[in-house]
């Protein structure tokens, strides 16, 4: 048959060829539609990879058309889609979409031509085979299905097509091992005849096939054809033909199967070994069935084992594993002994240890191991427990765990062929790990204990088994409850130790038929001596179990009677008490309270028989109760009370036995075992008491309470507590005895004032006294409280009473023995009161306990509850109070006033808590009842206001409810004193504004009761007033006080704050000037104290005196004003502060200057309430503009003279205020004003003000001792920004932004106007430039700055005189003076301001303003020279600094530009002499203004003055010609353009002309023309140069060193010059003795031209001494 397949159909091969030829075209109708709707589907595709999906819908039409029309016509549609298959470069969607179309067709019913089916299968076979892009897969697997569709009608011609190219030794195309393969698996028995030579094929391509891509794709296609062959074989029957039998595709296949295990399964790409994996699987089902091959696969275990260690994962192989191991079990064909190990190993290693994080199906792995351990077990028992018992040998605990777990699945599997000799081997491998501690270990082995049980192996773990458990549940039990907080993690694992102890104890007790009674025992023990009670139910539903079948009868080997229905049980009363006080909580423990009852229930015939009856009807109905409710619903009381009711009906039935005190000596013996506090100790004290109360041996219970004082630890409160219960309960049945035994105790402590020693009884708590006594004290009251009401008349005032006040005024009274001293006294209180015919009793100690009380209300803190005594207190003054003997009324005045203290402030109890709820109500109706009392006892009008300023605090609470109380009693207090006494209380002068002040914004409360009580408050209080003062208070306003009380009922805020409006207008005519500033400064004070609303109404009232009463309040804004500022920052609403800001605006309004003062007064740095305050004022444009005048008037106050008040509001006004804040405020106003406002009229106002202001920081006065003082009131340090310059500087800044100038912005900030401002030493040349620019870039505010400047520069204060004089010096060098007429006065201040000389800059300012004229009015010089001429020359004469000097040298520089000689007139002379004075000055800049001044002197010199000028010049020569050479380079040029305009007085051309005409430097051409100079002179004029000499000799000893070294080359010259007969004449020698000098000189330039010119000398001796044999003279 194989054979016959491989034939190949000769004709259809040689036709094949001619298929992929391209159709002719039959139809081009058909193929243009089916062309344009896959064009149509073509851009749906693309439309839909980048757009929704719902676009979609056209392409699935255009699909549907297609293939509609295929069914009428199917051949000529897949001819046409054929035809596009074949249209050149066309797109892989287009493809993709063409062979789904074709798809959809073939699977319609219908005949199709074989030669077009030809031509598909051959197209679709090649464009399967031609993959040469990523985007050919796609083609290729649509190809590939089209042919696996067509193989469905068409299955030769594909099978024929795919043979055709699967050649032997060839390697194929990927897609066609695919497409067999999907031939395979759709078409079972067509594809099996072509099976083996697909196969065969297939295996010689293996070696061939390297990649891992097509390695992937044959071990698919092998899954495929093994699966395909298993379903063969399943449903041989169904073919026509049988191929092959199972042994044979078995042969087949193994070499496929030893070529993947040994070649590809150790390739390196682990999908490549996943791939051979998965491919295994399905080969060896076909495999291991066959005798011969199985063995042959075990041969390759090996090779499995070892991909462990790869990175494959674990799963996959694990399950071939168990393929494999499950096999061999099934055929029981062995796998060779010495495979065994490496498997246990392998598979023994991953239980152990941790997988890979890469691992990520490790728990199925472990599943699978599972299995495969269980198919080992049944085929190797021995070896395998041989095994795990090595493995529990190694101490690591992961091993051992994991050991112990496979063991454990072993056990558990339910298997026939699992012998028992498995079972004996495996509880040997356990037995060797018993003594190991470690917690996952003890878990392990207590799994397996309870798995061998569940198995039906219960005899095998009876001993060993048991005693195992059994030490595990006490061990875990101890651990627990010894457990230390370091050991978290610890506890954990042992809290899981113990769970899974308790579940192997359940299994065991529920499965195991027979039981041994030490097992019983144990857990009897566990739950009488364990304290960790978590695992009590369990343990007590095992027990019930186990007594239930015991009683039955169903254990005969224990030798337990179970025909009397009894089991051996410890003491029936310790069995008792244990279970009591546990069910106590019930639902600790997963609800032990059940499983112990119904442990009761069995064991009451064993317990006692006598309530066994009794027990049978009752615990049902407990048991019950606890399964109606959870442990969120039940009550704890409740349910204590029906225990302690199945105590006392239990006790009955053992009357007259000894039963209940041996019962209470157990319940006294398990106080010890719980912890303090816990409900079981305090239920424990309960019955402890009940059952003692019900003895009947006295002197046996007075032992046992003995013993319970002595053993009590005091200091711990729950203990004291219980033992207090514990004796009131006794009392009830055994009052003496209880008495008696207190007694007797209080005897034997030895107890004394002097000494106690009762800690000698307790080494482990020693006793505190207070502690002790306070616990007597409260068990004598609790005996009063459950004694018989006859008993109580006998022994209430003694002992009782006696021995509660004894022990409290014998101690310390800590805050602890206070309150058990309040409990005592309610509780005997109480007890008095309970009694039905107390007759005439008289409680004898009332009064001392009063006393006693009342010291302890006032001890305690008044302004906060530092504990429960004041309300405990409160409440036992309550009790005492109904009894007799009643308070006197002094009594009651002082406990009613200690008590409004304790009573208002308690909150009322919420409506779960009946107790606080029953201490507040007594306390309330105390009070009350002592309020009533001492008003009808006493009327005394004189402790109104007391009560009333009692009363304050809580009347502004901000709790509600302690508000209304307050109101109530103010208004009970106000009621009763109208109703009961006619004349009205004496006020003093401003109180009664304080007492409306502080009820006023209660008629906003948001409680009706505390509006209406405040508004009858008022009436009270209008009442009292109006008797007082003999107002006009007619009907009138009460009616209308009567609807706004009516109003004020209303539940609408809007309505209420209304009516409390109305309220204020009604009332304020009422009031004088102080009692409205008393009532302002107090509703000012309680803002914030309340709610919001309070504050409304507070603001609202302030808002309403003050609009009525305004004008008349002159002598009191400045209260008002204080009272506000100060509580305004403390206010947090905006609302309210807004109300608070509009009631200032409104007093500046009436009284500016008071208010503008009390503002500025305020400290710096400047708080939020104050800015708020001018921020309101800035948004009213026209009031803040009216403010701004004011604010700069406080700062040009400083500059101008001080006059006298003659008004308040002058006072005011000049009053002392902080400039920087005033500065503040200014740029505050600026700032926040409207932004479009420029100033136009403040403009220089403010600028020149900032200008004097800055001045004065800068001057003397910048410390003023105003200043000084007012810096005081600042809190701390001012802000480094915060300095007068600094803020200054930022309002000019800001105040030139708002200008809106940009050039004179800009050239500001350029010219860097502001930091030159900002420091002293330049700040004048700011001022000055700050001038200018104004005068260039804000004209139209010059004139005024002009006239501003005039006044300043009268001003009596210095540093506004200086920087008006700077601001000055500008303008007078503009014309702006002389056009609006103020020259004349400048002028004359500028007279005024040169000729002072207490300040030199003032001086230098003024010349240098005198000097400008000369370029603002310069035809005004003339007319001013006089003075000008005056001052200058004044300014020289005088003893003037340098400055003034230079300043006024510079100035006549300047005039003398617009004046003549005959202008100077005789003060040309002086000038000239004064100006040649000062060309040797030490001063650089004398010399440069002096040589400036001489050359300038020589321009306006005349014919008159040429003569006195010439010797002015010859005077100065000499200076002139040194200083060419000064070391100041400005003065140097000075001095040589002056000698040169100077030259022509010497009358000589020739010297005109002899420098500057030549290339040499300056220092030769001076040389040059010195020698020309001294040459015409020695021709001319010897006796000049002679004098030129003598001068220049002086000028050696000058302070500069450039002038001593051109003096000594000057003479030298000169020296040169001079002819012998000249020279004879001279004090050589002198001149000589000076030149040695020079020698010395530190200057070295000067040493040399000392040399030289002593070089000169030396040669002209010589020169004479050659000329005159007989020497020189």
């Amino acid at each position: 048959m194989e054979e016959a397949a491989t034939e190949v159909n000769e004709d259809v091969l040689e036709e094949a060829e001619h298929l992929l030829e391209p159709l002719e075209p039959e139809d081009d109708g058909t193929f243009f539609q089916v062309t344009n709707l896959l064009n149509i589907m073509d851009s749906e595709s693309a439309k839909t990879d980048t757009t929704e999906p719902g676009l979609d819908m056209r392409k699935t039409l255009a699909s549907v058309i297609i293939t509609e029309k295929a069914t009428t016509d199917p051949c000529m549609v897949m001819n046409a889609l054929i035809r596009c298959l074949q249209v050149p470069e066309i797109s892989t969607q287009r493809k993709v979409n063409v062979y789904n179309i074709l798809q959809d067709i073939i699977q319609q019913e219908g005949e199709m031509e074989e030669r077009c089916i030809q031509r598909l299968v051959a197209i679709a076979s090649k464009q399967m085979r031609d993959i040469t892009e990523v985007e050919d897969f796609e083609t290729a697997e649509v190809a590939s299905e089209t042919l696996v569709a067509l193989s469905r009608n068409h299955f030769s011609l594909v099978m024929y097509e795919l043979q055709h190219h699967l050649k032997p030794l060839s390697l194929t195309d990927e897609f066609v091992i695919v497409t067999l393969a999907k031939l395979a698996n759709g078409n079972v028995f067509e594809f099996m005849p072509y099976m083996g030579i697909t196969l065969a094929t297939i295996f010689t391509m293996l070696r061939l096939a390297n990649e891992a891509k097509m390695r992937q794709v044959i071990c698919s296609a092998m899954e495929t054809f093994c699966e395909t062959v298993q379903f063969y074989l399943r449903h041989l029957e169904d073919s026509l033909y049988p191929v092959m039998t199972e042994d044979q595709f078995a042969v087949k296949l193994f070499p496929m199967y030893r070529y993947f295990v040994t070649v590809w399964l150790r390739h390196q790409d682990v999908e490549v070994k996943l791939a051979v994996i998965k491919s295994l699987k399905p080969m060896l089902s076909l495999l291991l069935p066959n005798d011969d091959l199985r063995e042959q696969v075990y041969d390759y275990i090996p090779l499995l084992l070892a991909e462990f260690q790869g990175s494959l994962e674990a799963l996959f192989i694990t399950q071939i594993l168990r393929q494999i191991l499950e096999a061999s079990v099934t055929t029981n064909t062995p796998i060779p002994p010495m495979l065994l190990h490496p498997i246990f190993t392998e598979l023994h290693v991953q239980v152990c240890t941790k997988a890979p994080v890469q691992q990520q199906f490790s728990s199925q792995n472990l599943m699978e191991i599972v299995h495969c351990f269980v198919a080992l077990a049944r085929s190797y028992p021995k070896e395998l427990m041989k095994f795990f018992f090595s493995q529990v040998e190694m101490s690591k605990e992961a091993v051992r765990v994991g050991t112990l777990a496979l063991i454990r699945a072993v056990v558990s599997a339910d298997d026939p062929k699992m012998n028992i000799k498995t079972i004996y081997l495996a509880i040997r491998v356990v037995k060797n790990t018993l003594s190991d501690t470690r917690s996952k270990v003890r878990m392990a082995i207590l799994r397996i204990i309870g798995q061998l049980v569940l198995s039906g192996f219960q005899e095998k773990i009876k001993g060993w088994g048991l005693k195992y458990v059994s030490v595990q549940l006490t061990l875990s039990t101890y651990k627990l409850t010894n457990r230390r907080e370091c050991f978290y993690q610890r506890d954990l694992e042992e809290k899981m130790v113990h769970k899974v102890t308790m579940d192997t104890v359940k299994i065991i007790t529920s499965s195991i038929s027979g039981m041994t009674n030490e097992f019983w025992v144990r857990l009897l023990c566990y739950i009488m001596e364990t304290d960790y009670t978590e695992a009590l139910t369990p343990i007590c539903i095992s027990l019930t179990n186990l007594a239930e079948n015991q009683i039955h009868g169903k254990d005969t080997e224990a030798g337990m009677a179970g025909k009397s229905k009894h089991v051996d049980l410890p003491a029936p009363q310790k069995l008792l008490a244990r279970l009591l006080v546990l069910m106590s909580s019930p639902y600790k423990g997963e609800g032990r309270g059940i499983a112990m009852l119904n442990l009761l229930r069995t064991l009451s015939q064993s317990i006692a028989p006598s309530m066994a009856d009794m027990w049978e009807q009752e615990i049902p109905l407990l048991v019950q109760y606890l399964e109606e409710h959870t442990e969120f619903t039940w009550n704890q009381k409740a349910w204590e009370d029906k225990l302690i009711q199945f105590l006392r009906n239990s006790l009955k039935k053992t009357r007259g036995t000894s039963w209940s005190l041996r019962l209470s000596k157990e319940l006294n013996n398990q106080l010890e075992t719980f912890d303090s506090p816990s409900l079981e100790k305090g239920f424990l004290y309960r019955a402890l008491g009940f059952t003692l109360g019900m003895g009947l041996e006295a002197d046996r219970v007075e032992v046992l309470l003995l013993e319970l004082l002595y053993k009590t630890d005091y200091s711990n409160d729950f203990d004291r507590e219980g033992v207090i219960l514990c004796f009131g309960l006794c009392a009830r049945g055994q009052v003496k005895t209880v008495l008696n035994v207190l007694h007797d105790f209080e005897e034997r402590i030895q107890e004394s004032e002097q000494s106690w020693q009762i800690g000698a009884w307790r080494k482990d708590h020693p006793w505190r006294r207070e502690t002790v006594k306070s616990a007597l004290m409260v068990m004598y009251s609790c005996v009063s409280s459950y004694c018989h009401p006859q008993m109580l008349l006998t022994h209430v005032d003694s002992p009782i009473t006696a021995k509660i006040i004894h022990h409290y005024s014998s101690s310390c009274q800590d805050i602890s023995l206070k309150m058990a001293f309040m409990k005592s006294v309610v509780q005997v209180t109480k007890a008095i009161k309970s009694i039905q015919d107390p007759e005439d009793f008289q409680f004898t100690h009332k009064s001392a306990l009063t006393s006693l009380i009342v010291a302890i209300i006032k001890a305690e803190p008044p302004d906060h509850l530092a504990s429960p005594v004041r309300s405990m207190a409160m409440d036992a003054v309550s009790q005492l109070s109904t009894l007799k003997p009643f308070y006197s009324s002094e009594e009651s005045m002082e406990l009613m006033d200690i008590s409004i203290h304790a009573i208002i402030s308690l909150q009322p109890p919420g409506e779960d808590n009946e107790s606080v709820k029953t201490l507040y109500a007594n306390a309330l109706s105390s009070l009350k009842r002592l309020m009533e009392g001492l008003l009808k006892r006493q009327l005394d009008p004189r402790g109104l206001q007391e009560t009333v300023h009692l009363l304050e605090k809580w009347i502004l609470s901000e709790k509600e409810w302690e508000r209304e109380k307050a109101m109530t009693l103010h208004l009970h207090l106000m009621q009763i004193y109208v109703q009961s006494i006619g004349v009205c209380i004496p006020l003093k002068l401003g109180q009664f504004g304080i007492l409306v002040g502080l009820i006023a914004p209660c008629t906003c409360d948001v409680h009706r009761r505390t509006r209406l009580a405040s508004t009858d408050v008022l009436s009270s209080l209008l009442d009292l007033h109006v008797s007082q003062t003999c107002s006009l208070w007619g009907a009138t306003k009460e009616q209308e006080l009567k609807k706004c009380k009516e109003d004020l009922q209303d539940t609408d805020m809007d309505k209420i704050s209304s009516a409390s409006s109305r309220i204020a207008k009604v009332v304020c005519p009422e009031f004088n000037c102080d009692e409205v500033v008393s009532l302002i400064q107090k509703l000012c004070e309680n803002i914030g104290a309340m709610d919001l609303q309070h504050d409304r109404a507070a603001v609202t009232w302030i808002g309403i005196f003050l609009q009525m009463r305004v004008k008349e309040l002159e002598d009191k804004v400045a209260e008002i004003l204080g009272a506000i500022l100060v509580h305004l920052p403390v206010v947090d609403h905006p609302e309210v502060r807004r109300h608070l800001i509009e009631g200032i605006l409104l007093l500046a309004h009436y009284h500016q200057e008071t208010v503008l003062t009390s503002l500025l007064r305020q400290p710096l740095p400047m708080e939020s309430h104050l800015t708020e305050v001018w921020l309101a004022v800035a948004e009213n444009v026209p009031f803040a503009r009216t403010m701004l005048h004011g604010l700069l008037g406080r700062l040009q106050s400083r500059f101008t003279a001080r006059i006298n008040a003659i008004s308040k509001a002058d006072i005011w006004r000049l009053a002392a205020v902080d400039p920087l804040m005033t500065l503040c405020t200014i740029r505050l106003l600026m700032e926040k004003m409207d932004q479009d406002d420029k100033f136009p009229d403040l403009f220089p106002d403010l600028l020149y003000t900032f200008l004097l202001q800055l001045g004065s920081s800068h001057g003397p006065e910048a410390a003023s001792p105003v200043l000084k003082t007012w810096r005081l009131v600042h809190t701390g340090s001012l802000p480094q920004e915060m300095t007068l310059q600094r803020i200054t500087i930022k309002s000019m800044q800001l105040l030139v932004k708002r200008l809106k100038r940009e050039p004179l912005e800009q050239a500001l900030e350029e010219q860097s106007v502001w930091s030159l401002l900002e420091t002293g030493g330049t700040f004048l040349a700011g001022v000055s430039l700050m001038a200018r620019l104004c005068m260039q870039n804000a004209e139209s505010y010059m004139q005024r700055l002009a006239e501003l400047m005039l006044t300043g520069m009268g001003s009596e204060v210095l540093s506004c005189c200086v920087s008006s004089t700077a601001i000055c010096v500008e303008f007078m060098s503009d014309p702006v003076l002389h056009q609006e007429k103020l020259l004349r006065p400048v002028v004359l201040m500028l007279e005024k301001g040169a000729g002072q000389d207490k300040d030199e800059t003032l001086q230098v300012l003024s010349l240098r303003a005198l000097g400008n004229m000369a370029l603002g009015a310069p035809r005004k010089v003339k007319q001013y020279r006089k003075l000008l001429l005056e001052k200058c020359l004044g300014s020289l004469q005088g003893q003037a600094s340098c400055s003034v000097m230079a300043e006024a040298m510079e100035t006549l520089t300047k005039i003398l530009a617009e004046l003549r000689e005959g202008d100077i007139g005789s003060s040309f002379e002086g000038v000239s002499e004064q100006c040649r004075a000062f060309f040797d000055s030490e001063s650089e800049l004398m010399r440069l203004k002096a040589f400036t001044l001489f050359g300038k002197l020589a321009k306006v010199v005349g014919i008159s003055k040429k003569h006195f000028f010439k010797g002015e010049v010859k005077r100065g020569w000499v200076s002139l010609m040194l200083h060419c050479q000064d070391p100041c380079p400005s003065v140097a040029q000075a001095c040589l353009a002056t000698m040169f305009q100077c030259v022509h007085f010497w009358g000589w051309k020739s010297l005109e002309s002899s420098f500057g005409h030549s290339n040499d430097s300056i220092n030769d051409q001076m040389t040059v023309f010195q020698t020309n100079v001294c040459s015409v002179l020695a021709q001319k004029k010897p006796a000049i140069l002679c004098g030129f000499l003598v001068e220049t000799t002086t000028f050696m000893k000058s302070n500069l060193s450039r002038i001593r070294i051109s003096a000594c080359a000057l003479a030298g010259i000169i020296v040169k010059q001079l002819s012998a007969h000249y020279l004879k004449k001279m004090d050589l020698v002198g001149l000589r003795n000076s030149l040695q000098d020079l020698q010395l000189d530190s200057d070295a330039g000067v040493r040399r031209a000392a040399l030289e010119t002593l070089k000169v000398l030396d040669n002209c001796n010589q020169h004479w001494l050659l000329a005159s044999p007989r020497g020189l003279p």
